[in-house]
């Protein structure tokens, strides 16, 4: 199934999708659910996906997804954990040497936009750069995880746009300032369940601006696999339902290109999973 946090009549709420593309249409599981689930990310704690399933079961999705202002899919995180030079392209165009290890940076919630919403260019930086990633939401809290119960603990898949402003990613070796501006990162614009994605499947993942494609990998060629980190992650803190990890773009990043190639207001940009769908932001400066 693929669920969705979105605004009804200006509140915050989620809801699951029926149907497909021009006709796909939205429940609000909200009202029905919101004494056990006031949200999306406490539905997947309190495990209420077969709850959801049978709501759209007996009740008619009326709300038009191509209407809705949506939320990144999971607007209120306890953690989103990204993970860098997780490709061996990426990890190539950069010229850096391969780890036994994850890199592991965080965002916060405000860096995010959602599905269709605008990415902010901000005034200090003409450097936003791209980066298509396949975003892992995790399903139960966990600790010390063994990478053989890692699937296990996924409750489902979503893309991300790890939107990344290049000049203050690399004004010192930590890079949280240029992965942290405001309103630069893309999610969405929906969570496919688990059960719809096999473990280990292999995920293509790619990136479009303005309908070129820039990006093009799969999974295949992650250096570190998603039951890795979730293994390595969950080490140093406890994963908890409703966390995000950001598993790592591919080769074919603007600010390795030659001449570079960041975005601009404008732009749009599309990046797809296919066994998830499509984000799509445009690109706007911020004021």
């Amino acid at each position: 199934m693929k669920l969705i946090s979105f605004l009804n009549q200006g509140n915050p709420t989620y809801g699951i999708i029926s149907g497909r593309g021009d006709d796909m249409h939205v429940l609000d599981l909200k009202p029905l659910l919101g004494d056990k689930a006031p949200d999306l990310r406490s539905l997947i704690a309190q495990n209420l996906m077969t709850a959801a399933a049978d709501a759209l079961a007996k009740n008619p999705a009326t709300l038009k997804f191509a209407d809705l202002d949506l939320l990144p899919v999971i607007p209120n995180p306890d953690k989103i954990l990204c993970v860098g030079l997780n490709y061996k392209d990426h990890l190539a165009e950069s010229g850096r040497a391969s780890t036994e290890l994850p890199a592991i940076f965080l965002r916060v919630p405000a860096s995010q936009v959602a599905h269709r919403q605008a990415i902010l260019r901000p005034p200090e930086s003409q450097r936003l750069d791209y980066e298509c990633e396949i975003a892992v939401i995790i399903g139960q809290p966990g600790r010390r995880i063994q990478e053989a119960d890692a699937w296990g603990y996924v409750a489902g898949y979503s893309c991300y746009n790890d939107g990344s402003i290049r000049d203050w990613q690399n004004h010192t070796t930590q890079w949280t300032a240029g992965k942290n501006y405001f309103r630069t990162g893309g999610f969405g614009p929906w969570m496919v369940t688990a059960d719809e994605i096999k473990p280990g499947q292999r995920l293509n993942v790619s990136t479009r601006l303005n309908g070129v494609e820039l990006q093009n990998s799969n999974t295949d060629l992650m250096i570190h696999s998603i039951p890795k980190l979730i293994a390595y992650i969950s080490c140093f803190t406890p994963l908890l339902p409703g966390d995000v990890i950001v598993t790592g773009t591919p080769g074919g990043v603007g600010n390795k290109r030659t001449p570079q190639l960041f975005m601009k207001p404008g732009d749009v940009v599309d990046i797809e999973v296919d066994a998830v769908g499509v984000l799509r932001n445009t690109i706007q400066d911020d004021m």
